[in-house]
C-alpha cells in the first residue's frame, strides 16, 4: 500500500512539474552527495535514528528559499508536492525540534564551514561569468527587542531584553535598528556571495575585512580611512573631495552597484531581513544558509541566461 502511495504521489507532481518549479530547476544544479562525507559520524547507536543529513540539508534549504518557520515548515513538506520532490520523497519527515537540533549542531565545530568551501568549489568548477574585484558590504538582519528587563543593571539602548541575548541598537541616519549585521563579499559579473560573517547591529562595517590579499575590492564611503588586505582598494572617500576624488567615487559606484542585489533578493524573495533568533551563533548558521541558498538561486540564473 505504501509503495502504491509513492507511485500515486511521484504520478501526481508529473503533473505538477509541467509548471516548472524553480525547485525542480534548482534540484540539479547541486551535487549533493558531496556533502554527505562533511558531516561527522555519530559515536553511539543509542537514542532515535538520526535522519538522512542531505534531507535535512536540503530542509534547511527549503526554508531559507521561503522564509518559514521551524513549526510552519513541517506542515508545507506535508502540504506541498514540490518539497517532496525536492527532498526525494522522503518516507519520514522531521518534525520541527528536530530541525532545530540539527541547525544547533551547525552551529558547533567546523561542519558549517566545509558545507559552504564544498558549495564554493562547485560553484567554481560551473565557470560562472565573473568581473575583476569583489565587493564588500553590509545590511541590517533585523530583530525583535523586546522589553527592557527589570533585573538588568543596565538602562536605555545597553540593557538586556527579554526578547535578545546578543542584539544591539545601532542608528543610521535618523533611523534607529536593532538586532545584527551581515557583511558579505560579492564576486562582480556574478554577484556570487563568497564570503559572510555576523556582528551586532552596532560592529562598524569597517571592523570586518573580507578582501584577500590577491583581490580588487570595492567597498563605500562607510569604509573610508580603514586598511584592507586587497591589493586593490577601491574604496569610495568622503568630505571634502577634488574634481578627480568626485569622478573616482563615480566609477566606483557603478563597479560596486550591482552588490545591493543579494541583498534585494534576499530581503524580497527569500524574505531574509529579519530573524526572530536571539543569539549571534544561531544568527550566523540561519544566515550562511541564507546565503548558500541564495548562491544556488543564482546559478540557476546564470546557467539558464
Amino acid at each position: 500500500m505504501k509503495n502504491l502511495v509513492d507511485f500515486a504521489l511521484k504520478e501526481k507532481y508529473n503533473q505538477v512539474k509541467k509548471l516548472r518549479s524553480r525547485l525542480e530547476d534548482m534540484k540539479s544544479l547541486i551535487d549533493w552527495e558531496a556533502f554527505l562525507p562533511l558531516f561527522p559520524e555519530k559515536e553511539t547507536n543509542l537514542g532515535r535514528p538520526a535522519y538522512d543529513k542531505i534531507l535535512m540539508l536540503k530542509i534547511l534549504i527549503i526554508q531559507s528559499w521561503y522564509g518559514i518557520s521551524d513549526e510552519e515548515l513541517e506542515f508545507q513538506i506535508y502540504d506541498r508536492l514540490s518539497f517532496q520532490q525536492f527532498l526525494d520523497f522522503p518516507k519520514n519527515i522531521p518534525d520541527y525540534s528536530t530541525i532545530w537540533r540539527f541547525r544547533e549542531e551547525l552551529s558547533e565545530g567546523d561542519t558549517l564551514d566545509k558545507i559552504w568551501a564544498e558549495l564554493k568549489r562547485q560553484i567554481k568548477e560551473k565557470n560562472l561569468r565573473i568581473k575583476e574585484g569583489v565587493i564588500q558590504d553590509a545590511t541590517f538582519i533585523t530583530a525583535d527587542p523586546g522589553r527592557q528587563k527589570s533585573s538588568s543593571a543596565l538602562r536605555g539602548r545597553d540593557a538586556n531584553t527579554s526578547r535578545s541575548k546578543d542584539g544591539t541598537w545601532t542608528k543610521k541616519g535618523k533611523k534607529s535598528f536593532f538586532g545584527f549585521k551581515k557583511h558579505v563579499k560579492i564576486q562582480k559579473g556574478s554577484k556570487i556571495i563568497e564570503e559572510v560573517a555576523i556582528t551586532t547591529a552596532r560592529v562598524h562595517d569597517g571592523a570586518i575585512d573580507l578582501a584577500n590579499p590577491d583581490e580588487i575590492v570595492y567597498k563605500d564611503r562607510g569604509y573610508t580611512g580603514i586598511k584592507t588586505k586587497a591589493k586593490g582598494n577601491g574604496t569610495m572617500k568622503r568630505g571634502n573631495l577634488t574634481p578627480k576624488q568626485k569622478l573616482r567615487n563615480k566609477r566606483i559606484t557603478k563597479r560596486r552597484a550591482e552588490g545591493e542585489h543579494p541583498f534585494a533578493t534576499i530581503r524580497k524573495s527569500f524574505k531574509g531581513g529579519h530573524t526572530r533568533l536571539t543569539t549571534i551563533c544561531r544568527v550566523f548558521v540561519q544566515q550562511v544558509f541564507v546565503c548558500v541558498s541564495y548562491n544556488i538561486y543564482r546559478i540557476r540564473y546564470l546557467t539558464t541566461t
